[in-house]
């Protein structure tokens, strides 16, 4: 069973930090930290496919047939398969490099882009892993903020549909810095 951490609300936008599992949320979309072939074999992505069902890779080798690789910091849509959403939104987040190779700017794509997309969708409720900084190895602390500003300025932009953003962590590590960054 998940439990909310902690819930504040910025201009009629609920923003939700959840330590537990994403593939129960129920949600209108939960996004996937995928790689840009939608193979989901392992992290998150591995966990949502297997709990979602085969549908979710079928979906996802349609959408490369169709359309190809997607680029870091992009976002594609699948169905959410046996899942408590209606939808899947696949983000392809940055592989940490130390740093220098604009990890920050498309990290910061991957959370915007996501969110753009759900409102694009006319979604109401999404729910986020933290993207990157998990097999990706993006250090957890430089990344919530990254998150933080890309919600931020989502918010910044009006969005009309969007009313309930939820960060899902399972790693208890990563519990705190969620907790200090949303806090500040």
């Amino acid at each position: 069973m998940n439990k909310i951490v902690k819930e504040d609300k910025i201009k009629d936008i609920k923003i939700t930090l959840v330590f537990g599992d994403i593939t129960i949320e129920k949600v209108d979309a939960i996004v996937n930290a995928a790689n840009s072939h939608l193979q989901h074999g392992g992290g998150v992505a591995g966990i949502i496919s297997r709990k979602g069902g085969s549908l979710i890779q079928e979906e996802s080798n349609q959408y490369l047939s169709k359309y190809g690789s997607v680029e870091t910091g992009d976002v594609a849509v699948t169905s959410g398969g046996y899942l408590n959403c209606e939808y899947i939104i696949h983000t392809v987040g940055p592989i940490w490099h130390g740093g220098s190779s604009n990890e920050e700017k498309l990290l910061y794509k991957a959370v915007f882009n996501s969110l753009k997309k759900a409102e694009e969708m006319q979604l109401t409720s999404i729910a986020l892993p933290a993207i990157s900084a998990g097999i990706y190895g993006y250090p957890i602390e430089k990344a919530v903020v990254v998150y933080k500003k890309a919600v931020f300025d989502f918010i910044e932009s009006k969005p009309s549909f969007l009313k309930d953003i939820r960060f899902i962590i399972y790693n208890e590590n990563h519990l705190g810095y969620f907790e200090k960054e949303f806090s500040e």
